[in-house]
């Protein structure tokens, strides 16, 4: 990463940080304090860095930005998902969400923590049914802002994270080295040291990404927002279909989990009278078995001003029960956040309409 500009620290590697303190005259073991500062002590300036010199602290102070997240908003459920809506140093809102253990959607393990975290403030990418693209896209994420995010909701909620999903707002594939560069800080062991097949990625299907993402040495999870069997039903209510069609997407979904060895994993929300009929379920159920897939079936949260409903329960378990009698490793997410609109940029969107209309009203 060049450092032409003042970038935050956080978005550096552990040997970018040893070569531009080499260039200082430094000792090779300051890096190691510093990254046990920033990722184990959590302070939050150079300056609380009191074994450090206080010559060097300066240093770093002139060298690096050292940027926080506000917490603008926090709103608990009563499941005990949480929702935090975050603003940037520039002023630009994002969320994130803690989800607490779901064995059917995130494994086995009965307490893990799980955060949804953002990569991009808004998305570019218009699918029909979600909140995060209503206002546009506005920019990329840096490294340290993705990293940012698991940071704060472990110091608000006092949980160790263990579990990170990239199915926040933005589409993560469109920010590829960022968030490739993130993911190498979550994973490292000087840093947050997160397993990888503990951080999953989801696409909105950007198939050329997908095997850039293949050819990456870190063997973190894949998922695809499917949410569509057919072009027909797919491109209706995601647009990125009529760009990378499905035959398109499946051809990079099995080059990928060629590539890595593991199951990835088709996202497929249930949308009432779009996409929870019987033969969408039962071409899902095709797609899944030639890529041995698993999938997450996820029964849409309503956002304000989108026409869009859930299935009836019934008919949820119905869709479920077609892929199950065909071998699927199939689950039906059940309720997480509904009560709180936890589903990506409702809570941005809900406080920037008020922002809007205490101006109109002041």
């Amino acid at each position: 990463m060049a450092n032409t500009a003042k970038i935050d620290v956080k978005s550096f590697q552990f040997e970018e940080l040893q070569e531009m303190l080499r260039a200082l005259g430094e000792p090779s073991y300051r890096v190691g304090q510093i990254a046990d500062w920033l990722y184990k002590k959590r302070v939050e300036s150079f300056e609380n860095m009191t074994d450090l010199p206080h010559a060097l602290r300066a240093q770093l102070a002139k060298l690096f930005t050292f940027d926080r997240l506000e917490i603008v908003r926090v709103l608990g459920s009563r499941d005990t998902t949480r929702k935090f809506l975050f603003r940037l140093a520039d002023g630009n809102l994002i969320e994130s969400v803690l989800i607490p253990a779901s064995p059917a959607l995130y494994g086995e393990k009965s307490d893990r923590r799980t955060i949804c975290i953002s990569t991009q403030v808004g998305c570019a990418y218009g699918c029909k049914f979600c909140a995060s693209g209503l206002q546009g896209f506005s920019r990329n994420l840096g490294p340290n802002e993705i990293i940012d995010q698991i940071i704060a909701i472990e110091g608000a909620s006092g949980e160790k994270i263990d579990n990170i999903v990239f199915m926040g707002m933005g589409e993560p594939l469109a920010n590829f080295s960022n968030v490739i560069r993130a993911i190498r800080i979550i994973n490292a062991p000087w840093a947050l040291g997160i397993g990888a097949r503990h951080i999953t990625v989801s696409t909105s299907g950007l198939a050329p990404q997908i095997k850039k993402l293949a050819d990456e040495p870190l063997q973190i999870r894949l998922a695809v927002s499917l949410h569509g069997a057919t072009d027909e039903v797919r491109s209706q209510i995601m647009p990125i279909n009529r760009k990378y069609n499905i035959e398109t997407l499946l051809s990079a979904c099995d080059y990928y989990a060629g590539r890595k060895k593991q199951r990835l994993t088709f996202e497929y929300i249930l949308i009432a009278g779009v996409n929870d009929a019987d033969d969408q379920a039962y071409l899902l159920a095709r797609h899944a078995k030639k890529l041995s897939a698993k999938v997450n079936l996820i029964p849409y949260n309503t956002v304000e001003g989108l026409p869009w409903s859930r299935p009836s329960r019934n008919r949820q378990e119905e869709f479920l029960s077609i892929l199950r009698t065909h071998k699927i490793a199939a689950t039906l997410r059940r309720e997480k956040g509904h009560d709180i609109d936890a589903a990506c940029g409702q809570l941005r969107l809900q406080t920037r309409r008020n922002e809007r209309q205490r101006l109109i009203t002041a």
